[in-house]
């Protein structure tokens, strides 16, 4: 694990969008295609507000969650509502979505054909995830209900979770999903998260999901 710190939340937003820019045209370079997982919630906001508007061949790119709330996207809620208004806008409307709900009951009813949507897109070429308070990143929660089963070896691509103060069900990418990924990197902000950060390297993947990921991972954090 790497960390970069930053003297400002501005600053950081800026930078993490051009090495994920740069580690993109890297990897369009390489292939035919590359894919972009992204994270919801609002702190991303501003690195999809300068992404979105850089000049790549975003017609090659794949562009899917981290995980979804299984809501529709015209709920608040969404986090395929907020990608959308904030990432695939400008230049990066181009890019292909891949969205992570569909119209049904729950997640496991549709799980095959979300997987199968996603499957050829791995592995992730440019992974983007956060971390809250609690140490879990995507929807891998301590005390999820298959979070065990999510952080297997040979975890499917996605899984239904369900969690204590999880509003409703998620879907997630797995945990071997994400540490497959070519690159990786965790935006974070403030003091709580930061000691957060420092404990989870001293605890099992089950008390700190965000531990299956850090070992190759570089982690922008700022004040």
């Amino acid at each position: 694990m790497d960390v970069i710190e930053y003297p400002d939340r501005e600053l950081m937003m800026f930078d993490l969008a051009d090495h994920l820019a740069s580690e993109l045209a890297m990897a369009l370079r390489q292939h035919d295609r590359a894919s972009l997982c992204l994270p919801g919630g609002t702190t991303p906001g501003p690195v999809f507000d300068v992404l979105s508007g850089v000049s790549l061949d975003w017609g090659r790119v794949s562009v899917f969650l981290n995980d979804e709330r299984w809501v529709p996207e015209s709920h608040p809620r969404s986090n395929g509502r907020l990608l959308k208004a904030r990432m695939l806008t400008g230049r990066a409307a181009a890019a292909q979505y891949v969205p992570l709900y569909a119209d049904a009951p729950q997640p496991e009813d549709v799980l095959d054909t979300l997987s199968a949507a996603i499957a050829p897109c791995l592995p992730i070429s440019v992974l983007l995830l956060g971390m809250g308070a609690d140490m879990h990143t995507a929807s891998l929660f301590p005390g999820a209900d298959r979070l065990e089963e999510a952080l297997a070896a040979d975890a499917p691509i996605l899984l239904p979770m369900r969690a204590p103060g999880a509003a409703e069900p998620r879907v997630t990418l797995t945990a071997p999903v994400l540490a497959g990924a070519m690159s990786c990197h965790i935006l974070i902000t403030g003091a709580e998260k930061r000691a957060a950060l420092d404990r989870a390297q001293d605890l099992l993947e089950t008390e700190a999901p965000v531990r299956a990921v850090l070992a190759n991972a570089t982690v922008h954090w700022a004040e």
